[in-house]
């Protein structure tokens, strides 16, 4: 029995335990939060054996293999370099860095100490992107030109009880929600890339609406997401003989396949249990296949999806940055 820990209890560690109990040989063993009124919560609706007060402990436990961090942005990077240095697995959420430098800090501890490291992209793992990536691969749609992605969404915060979201280092909606689309940007579009124009809207430093048109050495690309309005949630791939068009680009199970010389094809590919499962059962197979690095979700495809967001961080508005090269426009709230 494949025995993981989380650390953090929050919602999304919530949705992990259900998914893992579905999961052939693995269980939840160990929880860990600073809060002991939100561990306990936690252990009292998910069954686990043991509830830590601090990660340390969890780290500290020889009966825990694989560690699912779930913890807010800014904290991967260090726990992620200690729960490999303490020899455990670990399946990181997304982003898995705040930026390029701490994804490359990641990638050297897993390959330093030969343990596995995976960020938890689900995107990729779902059936049916896996199914949209065959048919790419197989040249339906020929040669990719162009990838449009967006991921828009409308949140109510409180500012009362603020959430790591809107904090300036690791909020906003590029972390959170740009990442989804850099991994379509990043599997598709292949070389060096630079970024021809952006819109940035923010309110109080903090990004909430990004509309970044990329150059992949002729091939276009364009990375949309938001906090503050309702969209499409699409990925559009373009090719020299056809596009897809993905619905739900974070977590898809449905997509309209248009090849040339064809007719429209409106093609489901249902989830395996949720959209967590199918990950969870590649990193566990990894896990005990003694593999350190997944074919899927590589440490360099992890790092390049930074380099993306670093990219088009580059382009926020300020006084250093501004070139005529660079169209932008940014709109502060306040």
């Amino acid at each position: 029995m494949l025995n993981f820990g989380i650390l953090g209890a929050g919602k999304i560690a919530g949705r992990f335990a259900e998914s893992l109990a579905r999961v052939e040989g693995c269980r939840l063993y160990a929880i860990s939060a600073r809060n002991p009124e939100k561990a306990e919560a936690f252990a009292s609706r998910y069954p686990v054996e043991k509830v830590y007060i601090g990660h340390e402990q969890l780290l500290e436990d020889k009966a825990v293999k694989a560690v699912y961090l779930s913890l807010p942005h800014g904290l991967h990077r260090e726990w992620a370099v200690r729960a490999l240095s303490a020899g455990k697995a670990v399946l990181c959420e997304k982003p898995a860095a705040l930026d390029a430098r701490e994804m490359r800090e990641i990638a050297q501890a897993a390959r330093d100490h030969h343990v596995l490291f995976m960020e938890a992209m689900k995107t990729r793992f779902v059936p049916a992107y896996r199914d949209i990536r065959e048919r790419i691969v197989s040249g339906e749609i020929g040669r990719v030109m162009s990838v449009d992605t967006s991921l828009c969404c409308e949140f109510s915060f409180d500012e009362a009880h603020p959430t790591y979201h809107t904090e300036i280092v690791q909020g906003g909606c590029l972390l959170d929600e740009g990442i989804y689309c850099a991994c379509w940007l990043e599997d598709y579009l292949d070389g060096p890339f630079s970024l021809i124009r952006i819109l940035v809207e923010m309110k109080k430093g903090v990004d909430f609406y990004v509309d970044a048109h990329i150059d992949f050495g002729g091939r276009k690309a364009r990375l949309e997401c938001s906090f503050n309005r309702s969209k499409p949630r699409q990925a559009v791939i373009l090719g020299t003989g056809g596009r897809i068009i993905v619905d739900m680009l974070h977590r898809p199970e449905e997509y309209v396949l248009e090849a040339a010389g064809r007719e429209p094809q409106k093609v489901r590919v249902p989830y395996e249990v949720d959209d967590f499962y199918s990950q969870i059962r590649h990193f566990s197979n990894l896990l005990l296949e003694g593999k350190t690095e997944s074919p899927v979700m590589p440490l360099d495809a992890s790092l390049r999806c930074a380099e993306i967001l670093d990219c088009i961080r580059k382009g926020f508005p300020n006084e250093s940055n501004r070139t005529s090269s660079l169209e932008y426009h940014q709109v502060t709230e306040t």
